[in-house]
């Protein structure tokens, strides 16, 4: 069973970049699919980017596309999300999420396919 830690959330203008890190432990990241989620306020949560277990395909969605880029660490045990161009509409709580099976693209997307849950990092986008 793997614990996931996510980290690097903070307050910044809009136009900045920030880096959210996911450290793993009690097993190996490799062997997981890591998805990073997004709660904005009054919002459902909705998924943002993912990072394939096995062959290490990334899906990113559509609002974030060209802005964000997920990324994994071995070594270290960690994915991170690397969020540049950040704007408001990027306020929200993230979180990741860790998967045990290989899903396909389009199940990525699916919350309840994720079986393992960091607590969420606030990442607040303000002038």
């Amino acid at each position: 069973e793997v614990q996931l830690q996510a980290s690097g959330g903070g307050l910044v203008q809009p136009g900045a970049s920030l880096r959210l890190s996911c450290a793993a432990s009690g097993d190996t990241i490799n062997d997981y699919t890591i998805g990073w989620f997004r709660q904005a306020p009054g919002k459902e949560r909705e998924g943002v980017s993912f990072l394939r277990k096995g062959d290490r395909t990334t899906v990113n969605a559509d609002e974030v596309k060209g802005r964000f880029t997920i990324s994994r660490d071995s070594a270290k045990n960690s994915v991170y999300l690397q969020m540049n161009g950040l704007q408001p509409d990027d306020t929200a709580v993230y979180f990741c999420a860790a998967a045990k099976r290989r899903w396909i693209i389009s199940a990525l997307w699916v919350e309840a396919h994720y079986d393992y849950w960091g607590q969420g990092t606030l990442v607040t986008v303000s002038s």
